[in-house]
């Protein structure tokens, strides 16, 4: 079975938000793995171990998402795919799941795994989008995962408790933490990870072209600086306290 891990990099969990000429910046943090995409190579490696099979991780991003991919790398993936191209800097969540799914037709899938959302932006819509551009079933907030000959049945974990829903492969899955923990990359993966060579496809390779956006941000400010002015209030005794704190407040016709 081939199996597909779909990836993003993403500014640290510690990184300040900020506007910058008009636009989002995340300043100087680190770039990482989306945390919640360390779970989809689990889920995907899950399955691996328990149908065999191979796992490809595969992301959109600049040349500095290879990292991500290498960390997909060392938590036991086979290969890894890099989509980069200068036209898609500015991709929404629509753009991203038609590049994702010409991406996955060229490299053929029974399944393809997603985190339940991104750190950055948040909107969990691109694994909808990408299994609606397919055409294929889209089973979301998986916690558990089954395969049965050409069919895959996942229990989703909702609000209101446990769904348990099958659907027919290939397919494409959100996957939550109930998933089970991301494994820690071993020496030896980290080792192999570090040698590999990542190929980096551009839009032609994929035969896509690059999607214009349909949600654009409007220009952003930062909010406004507020100062507080803080007065502190003394007295030898609480009573003396109290009564100098009743007095600011009428003063200030707060009351």
């Amino acid at each position: 079975m081939k199996i597909i891990a779909c990836i993003k990099q993403v500014p640290d969990s510690e990184a300040k938000v900020r506007a910058e000429g008009g636009q989002v910046s995340w300043g100087d943090a680190p770039l990482v793995i989306n945390p919640f995409d360390e779970y989809a190579v689990e889920g995907a490696l899950q399955q691996k171990e328990a149908s065999g099979g191979t796992v490809t991780a595969l992301c959109i991003g600049p040349e500095s998402a290879k990292e991500a991919l290498k960390h997909a790398l060392a938590m036991g993936a086979d290969e890894a795919i890099l989509v980069s191209d200068p036209a898609l800097n500015d991709l929404d969540t629509v753009g991203a799941a038609k590049v994702l799914a010409a991406a996955i037709k060229k490299i053929g899938a029974d399944m393809v795994i997603f985190g339940r959302q991104t750190l950055d932006n948040g909107a969990g819509l691109t694994p909808a989008q990408t299994a609606r551009v397919l055409g294929w079933p889209m089973l979301g907030l998986a916690g558990q995962i089954k395969v049965d000959g050409g069919s895959v049945q996942v229990e989703r974990v909702l609000e209101e408790g446990r769904q348990s829903m099958k659907a027919n492969l290939p397919a494409v899955l959100s996957v939550v933490q109930s998933i089970g923990e991301p494994r820690y990359p071993s020496f030896m993966g980290i080792r192999k990870a570090s040698k590999a060579t990542i190929p980096v496809w551009s839009l032609g390779d994929v035969g896509a072209t690059a999607p214009a956006p349909i949600v654009t941000r409007a220009e952003l400010m930062n909010p406004p600086a507020q100062e507080a002015i803080t007065e502190m209030i003394t007295g030898e005794t609480p009573a003396e306290i109290a009564e100098k704190l009743a007095d600011k407040i009428l003063a200030e016709k707060v009351l």
